[in-house]
């Protein structure tokens, strides 16, 4: 994504489409045509689900069960669609939120979904229907307009209340409010849905005299995949130097988003890492793996290179299942946790750290 909160403009903008359409159709073809397109909300191929299973060693299906909800969020008439990762067994058991980057959909990420789920660990997996799949369907002429809705503040903003709401909505349902410990949730996010989870965290916007109130408190660790600096916004530590809870920040040495007057890559993450919780000293954790690509955190199997792409995938899985469970002491990782977890993928890692 190219820039928050500050969005590209004119004619920036009109060349830069064709660019981001290129890196981020990750969850789906791009229409060429005005003819209708399929629901943004449609699931994935079982085809395309079932070779990402192979490819990465997914779970057996009994360990987890899936559910889907079409919320409402009345108060800003806006659809909030859900997919939920749950384990099989067990109560007061934790949970992520997953937000998606540009143009994708509750379907996304499902590596890290089914994962977590079949080891204890719930994922609720948000759409955010102004920069959804829905981006790339419709009128090829209109698409510079999409793509510049869903860059905008409004978007922005709006992205983070769905996380707010999703998590309204779960814990107002009785059932799954006694299958999930309200104490223990935490937020995930890549690309676009990076910024989202920083501002849920406690990333710090100014606007005239007074902050925006975008920190959810129920909100206890965050993993930031992949995240762009906040474009436009001043100093990086400004922003997100307060941030209070403990984060993990995954990339990789070719993580990078390139377009017309933009790039952002592997220094922009390290940056944001930096930046992350400067003043408040909370703990953090910095995977950077070798070479790679910015969507190969996503479903996909072919980008950042076909051997290294599975690799990465179950590295990544892991070290977000560890990180939870070590943050909310549901079971300690295997001896040496993090230093261990490091060793065990050196072969794809170009850096580690944690303070």
């Amino acid at each position: 994504m190219p820039q928050f909160l500050t969005p590209l403009k004119g004619k920036h903008l009109r060349i830069a489409a064709v660019a981001i359409v290129a890196l981020f159709s990750s969850a789906c073809t791009l229409s060429l045509s005005s003819t209708p397109a399929p629901a943004p909300y449609a699931p994935v191929s079982p085809e395309r689900s079932a070779a990402l299973d192979a490819a990465i060693d997914s779970p057996a299906p009994e360990t987890y069960r899936v559910q889907l909800f079409d919320w409402i969020d009345t108060a800003r008439t806006r659809d909030v669609r859900v997919k939920l990762y749950m384990p099989t067994d067990g109560r007061d058991v934790p949970m992520t939120v997953v937000s998606h980057g540009i143009g994708g959909s509750r379907e996304g990420y499902s590596y890290i979904g089914k994962f977590l789920a079949a080891n204890g660990i719930a994922s609720l997996h948000v759409q955010h229907p102004g920069s959804d799949r829905a981006l790339w369907f419709g009128n090829p002429l209109m698409l510079v307009a999409r793509l510049q809705s869903a860059a905008s503040e409004i978007e922005v903003l709006d992205r983070a209340r769905d996380v707010t709401f999703a998590l309204d909505q779960l814990l107002a349902d009785d059932a799954l409010r006694a299958r999930i410990d309200p104490a223990r949730i935490a937020i995930t996010g890549h690309s676009y849905g990076a910024n989202t989870a920083m501002l849920i965290a406690g990333a710090r916007i100014v606007r005239g005299n007074g902050v925006l109130a975008l920190s959810d408190p129920r909100i206890k660790a965050a993993v930031i995949i992949s995240a762009p600096p906040f474009t436009g916004e001043g100093d990086q530590h400004a922003i997100l130097g307060d941030i209070k809870i403990p984060t993990l920040h995954i990339t990789a040495t070719g993580d990078d988003i390139t377009i017309p007057g933009y790039r952002s890559d592997v220094k922009d993450r390290l940056d944001v890492f930096e930046a992350t919780a400067a003043r408040s000293q909370a703990t953090k954790s910095l995977a950077v793996f070798k070479e790679g690509s910015h969507s190969m955190f996503t479903d996909r199997l072919f980008t950042g290179g076909e051997a290294l792409n599975p690799k990465v995938k179950r590295a990544t899985r892991e070290v977000v299942l560890h990180f939870l469970r070590d943050t909310f002491a549901q079971q300690k990782s295997e001896a040496g946790g993090f230093t261990a977890w490091a060793a065990r993928h050196g072969e794809i890692l170009m850096q580690t750290q944690q303070r």
